[in-house]
Protein backbone atom coordinates (compact mmCIF):
# COMPACT_ATOMS: atom_id res chain seq x y z
CA UNK A 1 0.00 0.00 0.00
CA UNK A 2 1.33 3.44 -0.65
CA UNK A 3 4.09 4.79 -2.84
CA UNK A 4 7.56 3.47 -3.29
CA UNK A 5 9.60 6.19 -1.65
CA UNK A 6 12.83 7.42 -3.17
CA UNK A 7 16.19 7.80 -1.51
CA UNK A 8 17.10 11.23 -0.12
CA UNK A 9 18.71 13.74 -2.47
CA UNK A 10 22.36 12.99 -3.07
CA UNK A 11 22.08 9.25 -2.56
CA UNK A 12 22.06 8.67 -6.30
CA UNK A 13 22.64 10.88 -9.29
CA UNK A 14 19.37 9.68 -10.82
CA UNK A 15 17.06 8.52 -8.04
CA UNK A 16 14.06 8.27 -10.33
CA UNK A 17 15.74 5.64 -12.46
CA UNK A 18 17.14 3.80 -9.47
CA UNK A 19 13.79 3.44 -7.68
CA UNK A 20 11.68 2.97 -10.80
CA UNK A 21 9.41 6.00 -10.37
CA UNK A 22 8.93 9.10 -12.47
CA UNK A 23 9.58 12.67 -11.44
CA UNK A 24 6.02 13.23 -10.24
CA UNK A 25 6.43 10.50 -7.63
CA UNK A 26 9.61 11.89 -6.11
CA UNK A 27 9.28 13.56 -2.69
CA UNK A 28 8.33 17.19 -2.87
CA UNK A 29 8.63 19.88 -0.26
CA UNK A 30 5.37 19.85 1.64
CA UNK A 31 4.56 22.80 3.87
CA UNK A 32 5.23 22.00 7.53
CA UNK A 33 2.74 22.73 10.28
CA UNK A 34 -0.42 21.31 11.80
CA UNK A 35 -2.38 18.96 9.54
CA UNK A 36 -6.09 19.64 9.77
CA UNK A 37 -8.12 16.67 10.93
CA UNK A 38 -5.48 14.72 12.85
CA UNK A 39 -6.40 16.24 16.20
CA UNK A 40 -10.00 15.23 15.57
CA UNK A 41 -8.90 11.62 15.01
CA UNK A 42 -6.90 11.69 18.24
CA UNK A 43 -9.85 13.04 20.17
CA UNK A 44 -12.27 10.45 18.82
CA UNK A 45 -9.83 7.61 19.52
CA UNK A 46 -9.35 8.73 23.13
CA UNK A 47 -13.11 9.04 23.61
CA UNK A 48 -13.56 5.53 22.18
CA UNK A 49 -11.20 4.18 24.86
CA UNK A 50 -13.30 5.84 27.57
CA UNK A 51 -16.47 4.29 26.14
CA UNK A 52 -14.76 0.90 25.93
CA UNK A 53 -13.94 0.96 29.65
CA UNK A 54 -17.52 2.00 30.43
CA UNK A 55 -18.76 -0.85 28.24
CA UNK A 56 -16.70 -3.41 30.15
CA UNK A 57 -18.40 -2.38 33.42
CA UNK A 58 -21.88 -2.37 31.96
CA UNK A 59 -21.57 -5.74 30.21
CA UNK A 60 -19.02 -7.94 32.02
CA UNK A 61 -17.89 -11.21 30.51
CA UNK A 62 -15.16 -10.07 28.12
CA UNK A 63 -14.43 -11.34 25.44
CA UNK A 64 -18.06 -12.43 25.02
CA UNK A 65 -20.20 -9.62 23.63
CA UNK A 66 -23.56 -9.46 25.41
CA UNK A 67 -24.44 -5.93 24.36
CA UNK A 68 -27.13 -4.93 21.84
CA UNK A 69 -26.06 -4.17 18.29
CA UNK A 70 -25.88 -0.39 18.86
CA UNK A 71 -23.22 -0.76 21.57
CA UNK A 72 -21.40 -3.94 20.57
CA UNK A 73 -18.59 -2.15 18.71
CA UNK A 74 -17.35 -0.57 21.94
CA UNK A 75 -15.96 -3.92 23.07
CA UNK A 76 -13.10 -3.47 20.59
CA UNK A 77 -11.13 -0.94 22.61
CA UNK A 78 -7.92 -2.21 21.08
CA UNK A 79 -8.99 -0.56 17.80
CA UNK A 80 -8.36 2.88 19.32
CA UNK A 81 -4.86 1.82 20.36
CA UNK A 82 -4.21 0.66 16.79
CA UNK A 83 -5.28 4.10 15.54
CA UNK A 84 -2.99 5.80 18.07
CA UNK A 85 0.04 3.71 17.06
CA UNK A 86 -0.41 4.22 13.30
CA UNK A 87 -1.02 7.92 13.89
CA UNK A 88 2.09 8.13 16.06
CA UNK A 89 4.27 6.64 13.34
CA UNK A 90 2.62 8.92 10.79
CA UNK A 91 3.13 12.10 12.82
CA UNK A 92 6.72 11.32 13.81
CA UNK A 93 7.56 10.35 10.23
CA UNK A 94 6.48 13.66 8.69
CA UNK A 95 9.56 15.68 9.63
CA UNK A 96 12.09 13.00 8.53
CA UNK A 97 10.12 12.51 5.30
CA UNK A 98 10.68 16.18 4.49
CA UNK A 99 14.41 15.84 5.25
CA UNK A 100 15.39 12.82 3.19
CA UNK A 101 14.21 10.37 5.88
CA UNK A 102 16.79 11.59 8.35
CA UNK A 103 16.71 13.16 11.79
CA UNK A 104 18.54 16.42 12.11
CA UNK A 105 19.58 15.17 15.54
CA UNK A 106 18.60 11.91 17.22
CA UNK A 107 19.49 13.39 20.61
CA UNK A 108 17.19 16.35 19.99
CA UNK A 109 14.41 13.99 18.95
CA UNK A 110 14.85 11.97 22.16
CA UNK A 111 14.76 15.13 24.28
CA UNK A 112 11.62 16.39 22.57
CA UNK A 113 9.83 13.07 22.99
CA UNK A 114 10.79 12.82 26.66
CA UNK A 115 9.72 16.44 27.23
CA UNK A 116 6.39 15.75 25.53
CA UNK A 117 5.55 12.31 26.97
CA UNK A 118 7.07 11.94 30.43
CA UNK A 119 5.75 14.89 32.49
CA UNK A 120 2.05 14.12 31.82
CA UNK A 121 2.70 10.41 32.23
CA UNK A 122 4.45 10.78 35.58
CA UNK A 123 1.75 13.14 36.82
CA UNK A 124 -0.94 10.66 35.71
CA UNK A 125 0.97 7.87 37.46
CA UNK A 126 0.89 9.85 40.71
CA UNK A 127 -2.82 10.55 40.22
CA UNK A 128 -3.57 6.87 39.51
CA UNK A 129 -1.64 5.70 42.56
CA UNK A 130 -3.45 8.23 44.73
CA UNK A 131 -6.84 7.13 43.43
CA UNK A 132 -5.95 3.47 43.98
CA UNK A 133 -4.49 3.91 47.46
CA UNK A 134 -6.89 6.48 48.92
CA UNK A 135 -10.14 6.36 46.92
CA UNK A 136 -10.98 3.00 45.33
CA UNK A 137 -8.95 0.22 43.75
CA UNK A 138 -10.42 -1.95 41.04
CA UNK A 139 -11.77 -5.17 42.56
CA UNK A 140 -9.86 -8.29 41.60
CA UNK A 141 -6.52 -6.59 40.95
CA UNK A 142 -3.48 -6.53 43.21
CA UNK A 143 -2.84 -3.31 45.07
CA UNK A 144 0.09 -1.30 43.60
CA UNK A 145 3.18 -1.06 45.80
CA UNK A 146 6.67 0.39 45.66
CA UNK A 147 7.66 -2.03 42.92
CA UNK A 148 4.80 -0.73 40.80
CA UNK A 149 6.00 2.83 41.26
CA UNK A 150 9.51 2.02 40.05
CA UNK A 151 8.44 -0.26 37.18
CA UNK A 152 5.84 2.09 35.79
CA UNK A 153 7.93 5.21 36.30
CA UNK A 154 10.72 3.64 34.22
CA UNK A 155 8.26 2.51 31.49
CA UNK A 156 9.24 -1.16 31.70
CA UNK A 157 5.83 -2.52 32.69
CA UNK A 158 5.70 -4.74 29.62
CA UNK A 159 8.97 -6.45 30.61
CA UNK A 160 8.80 -6.50 34.44
CA UNK A 161 5.66 -7.80 36.19
CA UNK A 162 4.12 -5.47 38.76
CA UNK A 163 0.72 -4.60 40.21
CA UNK A 164 -1.21 -2.32 37.85
CA UNK A 165 -2.04 1.25 38.95
CA UNK A 166 -3.76 2.13 35.66
CA UNK A 167 -4.81 -0.35 33.00
CA UNK A 168 -4.31 2.20 30.20
CA UNK A 169 -0.57 2.50 30.89
CA UNK A 170 0.44 -0.69 29.09
CA UNK A 171 0.59 1.02 25.69
CA UNK A 172 2.78 3.92 26.90
CA UNK A 173 5.73 1.55 27.42
CA UNK A 174 5.22 0.16 23.91
CA UNK A 175 5.11 3.69 22.52
CA UNK A 176 8.41 4.57 24.18
CA UNK A 177 10.06 1.48 22.76
CA UNK A 178 8.79 2.33 19.29
CA UNK A 179 10.53 5.70 19.58
CA UNK A 180 13.80 3.79 19.99
CA UNK A 181 12.93 1.76 16.88
CA UNK A 182 12.18 4.81 14.71
CA UNK A 183 15.81 5.65 13.73
CA UNK A 184 16.23 2.05 12.56
CA UNK A 185 13.09 2.31 10.44
CA UNK A 186 14.35 5.51 8.84
CA UNK A 187 17.66 3.84 8.04
CA UNK A 188 15.78 1.01 6.34
CA UNK A 189 13.76 3.52 4.31
CA UNK A 190 16.94 5.21 3.10
CA UNK A 191 18.62 1.93 2.21
CA UNK A 192 15.70 -0.18 0.95
CA UNK A 193 12.70 2.08 0.41
CA UNK A 194 9.51 2.52 2.40
CA UNK A 195 7.61 -0.53 1.20
CA UNK A 196 10.61 -2.80 1.75
CA UNK A 197 10.99 -1.41 5.29
CA UNK A 198 7.40 -2.32 6.15
CA UNK A 199 7.80 -5.73 4.52
CA UNK A 200 10.92 -6.52 6.52
CA UNK A 201 9.37 -5.48 9.84
CA UNK A 202 6.20 -7.43 9.03
CA UNK A 203 8.19 -10.55 8.14
CA UNK A 204 9.99 -10.52 11.49
CA UNK A 205 6.82 -9.85 13.48
CA UNK A 206 4.73 -12.44 11.63
CA UNK A 207 7.45 -15.02 12.26
CA UNK A 208 7.28 -14.25 15.97
CA UNK A 209 3.49 -14.51 15.85
CA UNK A 210 3.56 -17.90 14.16
CA UNK A 211 6.09 -19.20 16.65
CA UNK A 212 3.93 -17.87 19.47
CA UNK A 213 1.17 -20.25 18.49
CA UNK A 214 3.43 -23.26 19.09
CA UNK A 215 6.10 -22.24 21.62
CA UNK A 216 5.07 -21.10 25.11
CA UNK A 217 8.01 -18.70 25.51
CA UNK A 218 7.23 -16.94 22.24
CA UNK A 219 3.54 -16.84 23.14
CA UNK A 220 4.34 -14.97 26.35
CA UNK A 221 6.57 -12.57 24.40
CA UNK A 222 3.72 -11.82 21.99
CA UNK A 223 1.33 -11.13 24.88
CA UNK A 224 3.79 -8.94 26.80
CA UNK A 225 5.49 -6.91 24.06
CA UNK A 226 2.70 -6.86 21.42
CA UNK A 227 5.15 -6.84 18.49
CA UNK A 228 2.29 -6.40 16.03
CA UNK A 229 2.21 -2.73 17.05
CA UNK A 230 5.70 -2.33 15.54
CA UNK A 231 4.27 -3.17 12.11
CA UNK A 232 1.49 -0.62 12.62
CA UNK A 233 4.05 2.01 13.60
CA UNK A 234 6.09 1.22 10.49
CA UNK A 235 2.99 1.50 8.30
CA UNK A 236 2.35 4.94 9.79
CA UNK A 237 5.90 6.02 8.94
CA UNK A 238 5.42 4.81 5.38
CA UNK A 239 2.14 6.72 5.08
CA UNK A 240 3.95 9.93 6.10
CA UNK A 241 5.82 9.72 2.80
CA UNK A 242 2.55 10.28 0.95
CA UNK A 243 2.31 13.80 2.37
CA UNK A 244 5.70 14.74 0.94
CA UNK A 245 5.26 12.84 -2.33
CA UNK A 246 4.46 14.33 -5.71
CA UNK A 247 0.97 15.35 -6.73
CA UNK A 248 0.42 12.13 -8.69
CA UNK A 249 0.65 10.11 -5.48
CA UNK A 250 -1.05 12.66 -3.23
CA UNK A 251 -4.08 12.88 -5.53
CA UNK A 252 -4.87 9.17 -5.36
CA UNK A 253 -8.20 8.25 -3.68
CA UNK A 254 -6.70 7.25 -0.36
CA UNK A 255 -10.02 7.46 1.45
CA UNK A 256 -11.53 4.94 -0.95
CA UNK A 257 -8.46 2.72 -0.49
CA UNK A 258 -9.00 2.87 3.26
CA UNK A 259 -12.65 1.88 3.01
CA UNK A 260 -11.77 -0.97 0.65
CA UNK A 261 -9.06 -2.23 3.01
CA UNK A 262 -11.38 -2.13 6.03
CA UNK A 263 -14.25 -4.08 4.46
CA UNK A 264 -12.56 -7.53 4.72
CA UNK A 265 -11.56 -6.85 8.34
CA UNK A 266 -15.08 -5.85 9.36
CA UNK A 267 -16.56 -8.81 7.50
CA UNK A 268 -14.18 -11.22 9.24
CA UNK A 269 -14.98 -9.83 12.70
CA UNK A 270 -18.72 -10.03 12.05
CA UNK A 271 -18.45 -13.57 10.70
CA UNK A 272 -16.19 -14.92 13.46
CA UNK A 273 -17.63 -12.98 16.38
CA UNK A 274 -16.12 -10.96 19.19
CA UNK A 275 -14.59 -13.91 21.04
CA UNK A 276 -12.54 -14.99 18.04
CA UNK A 277 -11.52 -11.41 17.20
CA UNK A 278 -10.41 -10.58 20.73
CA UNK A 279 -8.53 -13.86 21.07
CA UNK A 280 -6.67 -13.11 17.82
CA UNK A 281 -5.86 -9.44 18.30
CA UNK A 282 -2.35 -9.99 16.94
CA UNK A 283 -3.70 -10.72 13.46
CA UNK A 284 -6.66 -8.36 13.61
CA UNK A 285 -4.33 -5.48 14.49
CA UNK A 286 -2.15 -6.22 11.46
CA UNK A 287 -5.22 -6.32 9.22
CA UNK A 288 -6.37 -2.88 10.40
CA UNK A 289 -3.02 -1.18 9.69
CA UNK A 290 -3.32 -0.51 5.92
CA UNK A 291 -6.88 0.79 6.21
CA UNK A 292 -6.00 3.28 8.96
CA UNK A 293 -2.87 4.44 7.13
CA UNK A 294 -4.89 5.12 3.98
CA UNK A 295 -7.41 7.18 5.95
CA UNK A 296 -4.60 9.22 7.53
CA UNK A 297 -3.11 9.83 4.09
CA UNK A 298 -6.53 10.98 2.84
CA UNK A 299 -6.94 13.40 5.74
CA UNK A 300 -3.38 14.73 5.39
CA UNK A 301 -3.91 15.43 1.70
CA UNK A 302 -7.36 16.99 2.35
CA UNK A 303 -9.23 14.45 0.26
CA UNK A 304 -12.17 14.42 0.69
CA UNK A 305 -12.43 17.93 2.09
CA UNK A 306 -15.80 17.23 3.68
CA UNK A 307 -14.21 14.59 5.94
CA UNK A 308 -11.41 16.95 6.91
CA UNK A 309 -13.90 19.72 7.75
CA UNK A 310 -15.83 17.38 10.03
CA UNK A 311 -12.69 16.18 11.81
CA UNK A 312 -11.39 19.72 12.18
CA UNK A 313 -14.41 21.27 13.88
CA UNK A 314 -13.47 23.15 17.00
CA UNK A 315 -14.81 20.67 19.63
CA UNK A 316 -12.94 17.72 18.08
CA UNK A 317 -9.82 19.78 17.53
CA UNK A 318 -9.91 20.91 21.16
CA UNK A 319 -10.51 17.35 22.38
CA UNK A 320 -7.55 16.14 20.34
CA UNK A 321 -5.28 18.75 21.86
CA UNK A 322 -5.53 17.02 25.25
CA UNK A 323 -6.34 13.47 24.10
CA UNK A 324 -3.13 12.20 25.71
CA UNK A 325 -4.29 13.47 29.11
CA UNK A 326 -7.73 11.94 28.58
CA UNK A 327 -6.16 8.59 27.77
CA UNK A 328 -3.88 8.73 30.83
CA UNK A 329 -6.36 9.84 33.47
CA UNK A 330 -9.78 8.44 32.62
CA UNK A 331 -9.38 4.87 33.96
CA UNK A 332 -9.18 5.67 37.73
CA UNK A 333 -12.21 7.94 37.41
CA UNK A 334 -14.19 5.27 35.57
CA UNK A 335 -13.33 2.72 38.27
CA UNK A 336 -14.20 5.04 41.17
CA UNK A 337 -17.58 6.07 39.76
CA UNK A 338 -18.52 2.63 38.43
CA UNK A 339 -17.67 0.52 41.46
CA UNK A 340 -18.24 3.18 44.07
CA UNK A 341 -21.53 4.72 42.95
CA UNK A 342 -23.31 2.87 40.14
CA UNK A 343 -22.71 -0.88 39.96
CA UNK A 344 -25.12 -2.76 42.22
CA UNK A 345 -27.50 0.20 42.38
CA UNK A 346 -28.53 0.33 38.71
CA UNK A 347 -29.62 -2.64 36.58
CA UNK A 348 -26.70 -3.97 34.50
CA UNK A 349 -26.58 -3.62 30.75
CA UNK A 350 -27.97 -0.67 28.84
CA UNK A 351 -29.16 1.33 31.91
CA UNK A 352 -25.70 1.13 33.49
CA UNK A 353 -23.98 1.97 30.21
CA UNK A 354 -26.18 4.99 29.51
CA UNK A 355 -25.89 6.34 33.06
CA UNK A 356 -22.13 5.87 33.21
CA UNK A 357 -21.75 7.46 29.79
CA UNK A 358 -23.82 10.48 30.81
CA UNK A 359 -21.74 10.94 33.98
CA UNK A 360 -18.26 9.80 33.01
CA UNK A 361 -17.80 11.26 29.54
CA UNK A 362 -18.15 14.89 30.69
CA UNK A 363 -16.38 14.16 33.98
CA UNK A 364 -13.32 12.54 32.39
CA UNK A 365 -13.14 15.12 29.60
CA UNK A 366 -13.34 18.07 32.00
CA UNK A 367 -10.80 16.57 34.37
CA UNK A 368 -8.47 15.77 31.47
CA UNK A 369 -8.71 19.36 30.25
CA UNK A 370 -7.72 20.70 33.66
CA UNK A 371 -4.99 18.08 33.96
CA UNK A 372 -3.66 18.99 30.51
CA UNK A 373 -3.59 22.68 31.39
CA UNK A 374 -1.15 21.89 34.19
CA UNK A 375 0.85 18.92 32.92
CA UNK A 376 0.51 18.55 29.14
CA UNK A 377 -0.19 21.77 27.26
CA UNK A 378 2.64 23.80 28.89
CA UNK A 379 5.11 21.16 27.71
CA UNK A 380 3.68 21.41 24.20
CA UNK A 381 3.98 25.18 24.02
CA UNK A 382 7.38 25.63 25.66
CA UNK A 383 10.41 23.63 24.55
CA UNK A 384 12.52 23.90 27.69
CA UNK A 385 12.55 24.72 31.39
CA UNK A 386 13.70 28.31 30.79
CA UNK A 387 10.66 29.49 28.81
CA UNK A 388 8.34 27.41 30.99
CA UNK A 389 9.65 28.86 34.26
CA UNK A 390 9.35 32.38 32.88
CA UNK A 391 5.67 31.86 32.13
CA UNK A 392 5.13 30.23 35.53
CA UNK A 393 6.83 33.19 37.17
CA UNK A 394 4.60 35.63 35.33
CA UNK A 395 1.37 33.88 36.33
CA UNK A 396 2.04 32.13 39.64
CA UNK A 397 4.67 34.20 41.40
CA UNK A 398 2.89 37.51 40.79
CA UNK A 399 -0.85 36.68 40.80
CA UNK A 400 -1.76 40.30 41.45
CA UNK A 401 -0.49 41.27 38.03
CA UNK A 402 -2.91 38.92 36.36
CA UNK A 403 -5.85 40.79 37.87
CA UNK A 404 -4.44 44.21 37.05
CA UNK A 405 -5.32 44.00 33.34
CA UNK A 406 -1.72 44.42 32.21
CA UNK A 407 -0.47 42.76 29.05
CA UNK A 408 1.18 39.35 29.11
CA UNK A 409 4.48 40.95 28.08
CA UNK A 410 4.25 43.37 31.02
CA UNK A 411 3.51 40.58 33.48
CA UNK A 412 6.42 38.43 32.32
CA UNK A 413 8.83 41.38 32.24
CA UNK A 414 7.91 42.64 35.72
CA UNK A 415 7.92 39.13 37.22
CA UNK A 416 11.50 38.69 36.08
CA UNK A 417 12.89 42.01 37.32
CA UNK A 418 15.49 41.27 40.00
CA UNK A 419 16.44 44.87 40.81
CA UNK A 420 15.99 48.36 39.44
CA UNK A 421 19.13 48.27 37.31
CA UNK A 422 18.85 44.85 35.64
CA UNK A 423 16.16 43.05 33.72
CA UNK A 424 16.22 39.37 32.86
CA UNK A 425 15.84 38.43 29.20
CA UNK A 426 12.45 37.43 27.87
CA UNK A 427 11.36 35.64 24.74
CA UNK A 428 10.92 37.86 21.70
CA UNK A 429 7.51 36.30 21.05
CA UNK A 430 6.02 38.08 24.09
CA UNK A 431 5.29 41.24 22.14
CA UNK A 432 8.37 43.39 21.63
CA UNK A 433 6.47 45.45 19.02
CA UNK A 434 3.63 45.92 21.48
CA UNK A 435 6.10 47.09 24.13
CA UNK A 436 7.63 49.66 21.77
CA UNK A 437 4.17 50.91 20.82
CA UNK A 438 3.19 51.32 24.49
CA UNK A 439 6.44 53.12 25.13
CA UNK A 440 5.87 55.57 22.27
CA UNK A 441 2.35 56.23 23.53
CA UNK A 442 3.73 56.94 26.99
CA UNK A 443 6.26 59.41 25.55
CA UNK A 444 3.61 61.14 23.40
CA UNK A 445 1.30 61.48 26.38
CA UNK A 446 3.80 62.79 28.91
CA UNK A 447 6.18 64.71 26.64
CA UNK A 448 9.09 62.75 28.09
CA UNK A 449 9.85 59.21 29.18
CA UNK A 450 9.82 57.96 32.75
CA UNK A 451 13.47 58.87 33.25
CA UNK A 452 12.80 62.50 32.35
CA UNK A 453 14.59 62.50 28.98
CA UNK A 454 12.97 64.63 26.23
CA UNK A 455 11.59 63.17 23.03
CA UNK A 456 14.66 64.08 21.00
CA UNK A 457 16.86 62.16 23.43
CA UNK A 458 14.50 59.20 23.13
CA UNK A 459 14.82 59.30 19.35
CA UNK A 460 18.60 59.49 19.59
CA UNK A 461 18.48 56.49 21.93
CA UNK A 462 16.58 54.43 19.36
CA UNK A 463 18.84 55.53 16.48
CA UNK A 464 22.13 54.39 17.96
CA UNK A 465 22.73 51.81 15.23
CA UNK A 466 21.96 48.14 14.76
CA UNK A 467 23.68 44.96 15.84
CA UNK A 468 25.74 44.23 18.92
CA UNK A 469 27.78 47.44 18.67
CA UNK A 470 24.63 49.57 18.46
CA UNK A 471 23.06 47.86 21.46
CA UNK A 472 26.23 48.37 23.49
CA UNK A 473 26.42 52.06 22.49
CA UNK A 474 22.81 52.69 23.45
CA UNK A 475 23.26 50.95 26.80
CA UNK A 476 26.40 52.99 27.60
CA UNK A 477 24.54 56.18 26.71
CA UNK A 478 21.68 55.29 29.04
CA UNK A 479 24.03 54.54 31.91
CA UNK A 480 25.90 57.77 31.29
CA UNK A 481 22.73 59.87 31.19
CA UNK A 482 20.91 58.18 34.08
CA UNK A 483 23.89 57.58 36.38
CA UNK A 484 25.75 54.40 37.28
CA UNK A 485 23.23 53.27 39.90
CA UNK A 486 20.07 54.38 38.08
CA UNK A 487 18.88 52.77 34.84
CA UNK A 488 15.36 53.29 33.57
CA UNK A 489 13.55 49.94 34.10
CA UNK A 490 10.86 50.71 31.49
CA UNK A 491 13.13 51.83 28.66
CA UNK A 492 14.85 49.63 26.12
CA UNK A 493 13.87 46.15 27.30
CA UNK A 494 14.06 44.81 23.75
CA UNK A 495 17.48 46.39 23.35
CA UNK A 496 18.82 44.89 26.57
CA UNK A 497 17.52 41.40 26.04
CA UNK A 498 20.13 40.43 23.46
CA UNK A 499 23.00 41.40 25.75
CA UNK A 500 21.46 40.03 28.95
CA UNK A 501 20.65 36.71 27.29
CA UNK A 502 24.34 36.03 26.93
Amino acid sequence: MGPRLSRPPGACSDPAKQRGVDEAALPAAAPPGRIAGLDGIRGLAALFVVLNHIFLRAWPGYPVDRAPFWAGEFIYGRFAVVVFIVLSGFSLGLAPARSGWRFRSIAAFARRRAWRILPPYWAALAFSLGMTWFVLAQPGLARPDGRSVVVYALLVQDAVPAAIPNRAFWSIAIEAQLYVLLPVLLLLVRRLGGAAMVGLVAAVVVTVGVLGQHVALWRQAVLSFTPDLAVLFAIGVLAAGIVTAGERIRSRPWAAFGVAASVPVVALIVAKGSTWALDNLFWVDLAWGPAIACVLAAVATSRPRSLVRVLDVRPLRSLGSFSYSLYLTHAPIVIAVSYGLVLGRVPPGAPTFLLLTAVLVPATVCFARLFAAAFELPFQRHRGWGPLWRVIASVVLRPGMVRSGRTRADRVRDALVRDVGREAPIDRDLGSRHERRLRRQQVDHQGSDVAGRPRSSERRLRNGGSGERGRRRRHERRVHEAGEDRVDPDAGITELEGRDAR
